[in-house]
C-alpha cells in the first residue's frame, strides 16, 4: 500500500505516462481485500523484489 501511495503521489505531480501505466498494472482493490492486479505477472515480479530486499 505504501508503494502504491508513493507512486500515486508521484504520478499526480508529474503526470508521467510510465508511472501511470505501472499503476494500472499494479492496481487492485486493496481496501476491499482484493488480491488480483491488472497484470498478475507484474505482481509476481513485485513479490520477488520484496523477497529480495527482506532476506536476512
Amino acid at each position: 500500500m505504501a508503494m502504491q501511495s508513493f507512486l500515486e503521489k508521484y504520478y499526480e505531480e508529474t503526470k508521467s505516462n510510465d508511472v501511470g501505466s505501472l499503476l494500472g498494472e499494479l492496481s487492485f482493490d486493496i481496501w476491499e481485500g482484493g488480491s488480483t492486479t491488472g497484470d498478475p505477472a507484474c505482481w509476481g515480479e513485485w513479490i520477488q523484489c520484496i523477497s529480495k530486499v527482506t532476506k536476512k
